[in-house]
């Protein structure tokens, strides 16, 4: 085991491994205070819950827009600062929800945070695009998900003990942590721009290449489908079985921790035999996988029958996940990743954007059940999508990293 654990290490360059204790580091000190932010909203605040509902509208919309804005900023200037950005805003709004104490504050406070969080995500995704060969690419975002879903599984059970102390105290401990992650990136993080011919020229473009990339913009619409119907699945799942079979959030909670499990025990091995594969097929398991878990919920009547369809749509998950973001890297020149890595991030706000409002317009004017039934058609759909642009799309020659990016290549 420690030799196998010795070999992965020497797989990726220190670098990565700085991104890695950090992406832990931070997905554990966030989610020491996300979970509970309806709650601490509404006893600080004494407000509504539809106007909590708002509040995060408002962060979300804002963080759609600026998917956009960090994407020709991070291929112009620079993956670091981008990323040096977002922590330090992060360290700004987790001290500041401990101090605030009114509406207009919070509302400000989180526009802000919608604003610039992308900037961190976007940037870290893009140097691990910069710095690990295509081949390894997938093992790499596939190791960054394992310990990001750790740190969120510990995260909620020390907040949650920690809140009933103090909340102050937890958005001081979620604070500490984007600090360390931010000194940790200042210190040992070094910028990995690529600095190619043409640069600049590509760098003012803005997302004209982009929108004429076809094949990548049919991906995106292929995952934006499946994405609604996990969006779904991750959102509707705990009303639909309260109130359709009694099952109380505790019980709830044991499933969402199924899916983490899953994700930190198996994420990492599943990637490393999927990686040896083309992406199409693939993705088009993931979608399938994604399919039967959401519609086995129409089957369901019980707490362990829903447990199962969360496990099945877990294994898509991890089938589509890091083979998504590998992708994106490679189907991206080297002076426009941020840019890509941007509208791929768009995806997947879409899609919680639209997904929770199609399953409640069914739920309230059909039956609860045909939430299900569309999100079944919908991740069928994204199967075939998968299936068609992979059939379509041929690879293209290898060319010179001077002309256009080492070797670029589409659907491996």
């Amino acid at each position: 085991m420690f030799s196998r654990v010795r070999k992965t290490i020497a797989e990726y360059p220190f670098q990565f491994w700085i991104l890695f204790c950090g992406r832990f580091i931070g997905s554990a000190g966030g989610s020491l205070v996300w979970p509970f932010m309806t709650i601490y909203l509404r006893q600080r605040l004494n407000i509504p819950l539809t106007t909590v509902g708002l509040l995060f509208a408002v962060s979300s919309g804002v963080g759609l827009v600026s998917q956009f804005i960090w994407g020709p900023v991070i291929d112009r200037f620079g993956r670091k600062t981008a990323l040096l950005v977002g922590l330090a805003n992060e360290v700004v709004v987790m001290v500041a929800f401990g101090l605030l104490d009114s509406l207009e504050a919070f509302a400000i406070l989180i526009a802000l945070s919608g604003l610039i969080e992308p900037s961190s995500r976007i940037a870290s995704n893009t140097i691990v695009a910069d710095i690990i060969e295509p081949e390894r690419r997938p093992g790499a975002y596939a190791l960054l998900r394992m310990i990001a879903n750790l740190g969120v599984a510990i995260g909620p059970a020390i907040g949650g003990f920690i809140a009933t102390r103090s909340y102050l105290l937890s958005f001081m401990a979620a604070a500490a942590s984007a600090a360390t992650f931010l000194l940790l990136s200042t210190l040992f993080i070094k910028e990995t721009k690529p600095e190619v011919e043409g640069e600049r020229d590509e760098a003012m473009e803005g997302y004209g290449r982009v929108l004429r990339d076809y094949p990548f913009l049919a991906f995106c619409g292929a995952y934006t489908l499946l994405g609604i119907a996990y969006a779904q699945m991750m959102t509707l799942l705990p009303v639909y079985i309260k109130e359709g079979y009694g099952i109380l959030e505790s019980r709830y909670g044991f499933i969402m921790a199924t899916n983490a499990a899953m994700v930190v025990l198996f994420q990492y091995s599943i990637t490393r035999v999927t990686e040896r594969y083309r992406a199409a097929p693939v993705l088009a398991a993931g979608a399938l996988f994604t399919a039967l878990g959401v519609g086995s919920v129409a089957l369901g009547n019980s707490f362990p029958l829903f447990l199962m369809s969360m496990a099945i749509l877990t294994i898509g998950e991890m089938l589509i996940i890091p083979t998504s973001v590998s992708l994106v890297a490679d189907m991206a020149p080297v002076t426009m990743r941020g840019r890509y890595m941007g509208v791929y991030g768009l995806t997947w706000g879409i899609a919680f954007g639209v997904g929770p409002i199609l399953g409640g317009y069914l739920n309230d004017t059909i039956a609860p059940v045909y939430i299900w039934y569309e999100a079944f058609i919908l991740g069928l759909l994204s199967t075939l999508a998968f299936q068609l642009i992979g059939m379509v799309i041929t690879q293209k020659p290898a060319v010179s990293l001077k002309a256009d990016d080492e070797g670029r290549r589409e659907w491996r």
